[in-house]
């Protein structure tokens, strides 16, 4: 009734294909349903941002304030989202620290083995508010730099910090 007073008769008008007919489990290798793996889009339901943007390493870096502003985001979202504890994360920040600490030619396996570490442990607890830290650490890696590993730790040790 309300489409006819718009203009629109009723028959005119489409009727709006089901995404998930005709297969079990929704559709989600298409990407467009609420299945969506939102992590790697960074959109939420109604085309919202998911959180803050991602961390740009490359500022992280050059950059103080710019690692002091994102450690308080991360906190304040961790606040609001999780219920993570914070012997957690200064769990993870030694193994972080350890990682730094190691010879040159191990130090990306070290990384890449905290990378692994951080998605189980979000997976586990469910700490969404932590997958912005695993896609920095991802980039971190790949880029394995000395400065990249001594400011993720940086960011690390902030978000301990004042997380306290």
């Amino acid at each position: 009734m309300a489409e006819e007073q718009q203009g629109q008769p009723r028959e005119a008008r489409e009727p709006r294909p089901d995404r998930r007919e005709g297969r079990p489990g929704g559709d989600r290798n298409q990407g467009g349903g609420r299945d969506r793996d939102r992590r790697d889009h960074g959109r939420g339901p109604g085309g919202r941002p998911d959180g803050p943007p991602e961390i740009d390493l490359e500022k992280l870096i050059n950059d103080p304030l710019y690692l002091d502003n994102q450690a308080h985001a991360v906190v304040s979202r961790m606040r609001d989202m999780d219920s993570g504890t914070k012997s957690q994360l200064r769990r993870f920040y030694n193994a972080v620290r350890r990682a730094c600490r190691a010879a040159d030619a191990d130090r990306q396996h070290e990384f890449v083995m905290l990378r692994a570490r951080l998605a189980y442990t979000i997976a586990r607890h469910s700490l969404r508010s932590l997958d912005l830290l695993e896609r920095l650490l991802l980039q971190v890696t790949r880029r394995n730099d000395l400065r990249g590993y001594e400011r993720f730790r940086d960011l690390f040790e902030a978000i301990v910090a004042y997380n306290e």
